[in-house]
């Protein structure tokens, strides 16, 4: 534990609801956990007598010389007698009431623990941004500063004398802060942001300050609130006093129903504020605030009726069904096997008998069209909670969810921790995603892990369902299927059964689409040099014919992976990074962009050689702008639409390009990986994956597993409506077995064989993983400090140390990287080392992460 001689797995925050009305002038005083770095104790502030406290509470108060947030944790009748009275300090507000309920503390402790992870950091992923707010350091620049960076100005001679001889003598780090600075307009960034930015920023900062360049100030906290509107009611008749104009707005409102928006009749009755506050004064109406609920708002969808299920379906719901405690079942369906409407079929008694039920999915992209296909079934009940939304609008979902009606939540892993009442059911959607991993902030947790933990607490089932199982569910759970274990939690007499449950064949009967595998060696001996085999080539020419949709798959976004100068070699690379920087066509005719896809850095295409200044410097490797710009070039009459991370950045863009290919608009999709995750696209009959190789070389231990499990679901978008599927797989590696894996749609042997490889390493699903992730400004102490703890850690007994080494991309944002792999048994815990003396082992300038059960270990 992370609290300063306090076990806080022992604490019970109270139920929200419950009174405290009898202890409201014995307790004074309330301990609170504060949300503060490096500051992981309890603190004692006093109730003032204006605010009533409860355990759960989420706080403001003060710390030091600024305002955090805080969680409530205990009522104190007396102080702690170290403290003296007098520097108590009076807690300043509260911001939501009653957001721990017993068993959701429980889960948060369990995360905070597994994931050696501080308590109040569990909780900041947990709460919806804005509730702990914090005041936070700012630098800005003075009226000096600004000046500085401006040219000289003949008529202010005296004021340009005192300026030139200081920025002289300013030190490297002082320089750089100035110029950050003076590069943004208002000349304002957090002080946290400059010492992610620059090297030794306190003393840049301290040094700015002192020549009067720049000020330091606090900006206050910004908490998310309820949002309020002006309604009128109306509440008297007409009566003899009231002019005409004032009679036709009492009717408009009566018409209404007796209540509007003040706005909203303001507009219709083109009348003025000042009427509306005569006739209030007159007690016809009552102008009163009240709140607006920030929901994400869907497209009306027509009603939805239980469609008739399968033999296989029909048995994978009776079974689910029949579960009324924990327990685990994996439903392994493929593609197009109809595994969505189990789950919905499986969800609506839940919500009959008052129950609400999770459904996690990897992607924000998926979340619209699941979410129709849920609101058509289930209407209102659906909410929707992912990082997507506004600050406003997941404080909003997440009250509404603690207003304790049945409902259904789809979101993305934050929304493992939504606080819905009687939990009967959680699904996670394409359990075998990676994107359920969060890699930054801490916690590093696996929304899988804590799915199963939160299942076990609620007592109610885990559905994993994928079309291609993670390893450790195809292990954990196939082999102990219908077989009664007990868990490894607190609760230790309680079974636990697991299930797993198959969908082999797709709806209808339809059958799997065929795989053909094109050898891109072959296209260039016979002359062929486009990136479009003549097999692809074909298959688009009879896409555009029969005017039917298809799919474009690869791996990049962008335009081309790198910039090389034909004469010399030399490789256009990020200053901040240690990588190349990729080409970004925006239109014809505007300038060329070329950006980092690690830190977002870019700049303009240069016309010559940095290096050798020669004019021929070409464009290497394909992304889907690339293939874009190819389609455009050898099929004008296509259309396509871009469906990658550059062209779904603004809100509502993944629902908007999906409705229009639905709605017939383009012929093509091309896009990323984003296309892989459970799109449900009927008219499309031909995928192509324009290059396979990119997801095959990677030096990670799960590169043939995503490899797989990538190349097999983008086939499974082919033939998933009437009409039959193909799909072509470009790829100079025929003969990888991953790629003959897929081409037969061959789970088993693929896992048989992956398997035996991973147990003979002791890595997962045989073995665990805890990796160290050290990063700096400075390159030297960062590779010293990761020295250190590697040779502390080699006194330990129980598991096996690899490294320290260099991350493989050692810069990125210019802080470079260092990792420490820990791998032991899975059976069992080993005597691991106490991390806090790990921590106090990094000087302030080096960060540590440590990632329990990584899954990107490049």
């Amino acid at each position: 534990m992370y609290i300063d001689g306090v076990n806080l797995s022992h604490l019970v925050v109270h139920e929200p609801g419950e009174s405290y009305q009898s202890q409201t002038n014995i307790n004074r005083w309330i301990e609170v956990l504060v949300d503060c770095p490096g500051n992981l104790g309890l603190f004692t502030y006093r109730l003032p007598a204006q605010l009533e406290i409860k355990p759960g509470d989420i706080l403001t108060v003060p710390f030091g010389t600024q305002q955090i947030g805080g969680i409530a944790i205990r009522l104190l009748t007396q102080p702690n007698t170290d403290i003296p009275i007098e520097k108590i300090r009076d807690v300043e507000d509260v911001v939501s009431v009653g957001f721990f309920p017993s068993g959701y503390w429980e889960l948060l402790n369990k995360v905070s623990t597994y994931y050696y992870t501080p308590l109040i950091q569990a909780i900041r992923v947990a709460l919806p941004p804005g509730l702990l707010g914090r005041s936070q350091r700012r630098i800005r620049l003075t009226f000096l500063g600004k000046q500085s960076g401006k040219k000289e100005d003949p008529s202010n001679y005296l004021l340009t004398q005192q300026i030139s001889p200081t920025h002289t003598f300013l030190s490297s780090s002082a320089q750089q802060i100035l110029q950050l600075l003076q590069a943004q307009p208002a000349g304002d960034y957090s002080f946290v942001y400059l010492q992610q930015k620059v090297k030794s920023a306190h003393r840049g900062v301290r040094e700015l300050m002192r020549f009067g360049f720049v000020e330091s100030y606090l900006e206050p906290p910004r908490l998310t609130r309820p949002k309020l509107q002006k309604a009128v009611t109306l509440i008297g008749t007409i009566d003899s006093d009231l002019t005409t104009r004032q009679r036709e707005i009492i009717e408009v409102l009566r018409r209404r129903g007796g209540e509007i928006w003040h706005s909203e009749l303001l507009q219709i009755c083109h009348t003025s504020s000042s009427t509306l506050k005569t006739l209030a004064n007159k007690g016809y109406i009552v102008i009163e605030e009240r709140e607006v609920l920030r929901t994400e708002q869907g497209p009306v969808v027509t009603g939805d009726r239980p469609k008739s299920l399968t033999a296989d379906q029909s048995t994978a719901l009776a079974r689910i069904q029949a579960l009324d405690r924990y327990a685990q079942v994996l439903l392994h369906g493929v593609t197009g096997s109809g595994k969505t409407e189990v789950y919905l079929q499986a969800i609506a008694p839940l919500l009959n008998q008052g129950k609400s039920a999770l459904v996690l999915v990897p992607e924000i992209g998926l979340t619209p069209q699941l979410t129709d296909r849920f609101r058509a079934r289930f209407g209102n009940k659906v909410s929707v909670y992912h990082s997507a939304l506004s600050e406003g609008e997941r404080y909003d979902t997440w009250r509404q969810m603690l207003a304790g009606e049945a409902q259904v939540v789809i979101g993305t892993r934050s929304a493992i921790f939504a606080p819905l009442p009687k939990l009967g059911l959680i699904i996670l959607d394409e359990e075998h995603d990676s994107s359920f991993k969060q890699d930054f902030p801490i916690p590093t947790y696996h929304a899988r892990t804590v799915a199963q933990w939160r299942a076990e607490i609620e007592n109610c089932p885990l559905v994993l369902g994928s079309a291609t199982p993670s390893l450790e569910s195809w292990v954990g759970l196939r082999q102990d299927a219908q077989t009664e274990i007990f868990s490894a939690s607190p609760r230790p007499h309680v079974p636990v059964s697991s299930y797993y449950l198959s969908l082999p064949e797709r709806i209808n009967s339809r059958p799997l689409p065929p795989i053909e595998i094109v050898d891109m060696r072959q296209e260039l001996q016979a002359g062929n040099r486009s990136i479009f085999s003549r097999s692809l080539q074909a298959a688009l020419e009879q896409l555009q014919e029969q005017q039917q949709q298809g799919i474009l798959f690869i791996h990049r976004r962008g335009h081309s992976t790198f910039v090389s100068c034909r004469s010399c070699g030399y490789v256009l690379e990020c200053p901040h990074c240690d990588v190349s920087l990729a080409y970004h066509h925006t239109e014809d005719g505007a300038p060329q962009l070329l950006r980092c896809h690690y830190c977002n850095y870019g700049r303009s295409h240069p016309q010559y050689c940095p290096d050798c200044a020669s004019p021929y410097l070409k464009f290497f490797g394909s992304g889907t702008q690339r293939v874009a710009q190819e389609l455009s070039r050898q099929f004008p009459q296509l259309n396509y639409i871009r469906f990658d991370s550059d062209t779904t950045r603004n809100k509502g863009a993944h629902r908007t390009l999906l409705t229009r290919f639905a709605n017939g608009e383009a012929h093509l999709l091309v896009g990323t990986q984003m296309l892989t995750k459970g799109l449900d696209l009927p008219q499309v009959t031909l995928v192509g994956v324009v290059a396979a190789d990119g997801l095959l070389h990677l030096s990670d231990y799960r590169a043939s597993e995503r490899a797989f499990q990538t190349l097999t679901q983008v086939a499974g978008r082919a033939g998933r409506g009437d009409d039959p599927g193909r799909v072509i797989v470009q790829t100079y590696n025929p003969e990888h077995e991953v790629i003959e894996a897929v081409k037969r749609h061959d789970y088993q042997s693929f896992s048989t064989a992956e398997l035996e490889q991973r147990q003979a390493l002791n890595y997962p699903p045989y073995g665990r993983l805890i990796l160290l992730r050290l990063s700096s400004l400075d390159p030297i102490q960062v590779q010293n400090t990761a020295q250190m703890i590697a040779t502390a850690l080699g006194t330990w007994e129980g598991f096996e140390i690899l490294g320290p080494a260099p991350a493989s991309i050692l810069r990125v944002a210019n802080r470079y990287r260092w990792q420490i792999l820990i791998k032991f048994a899975p059976d069992e815990l080993p005597n691991l080392p106490d991390w806090e003396e790990v921590r106090s082992l990094c000087p302030a300038s080096v960060s540590l992460t440590i990632d329990v059960d990584p899954l990107n270990i490049m």
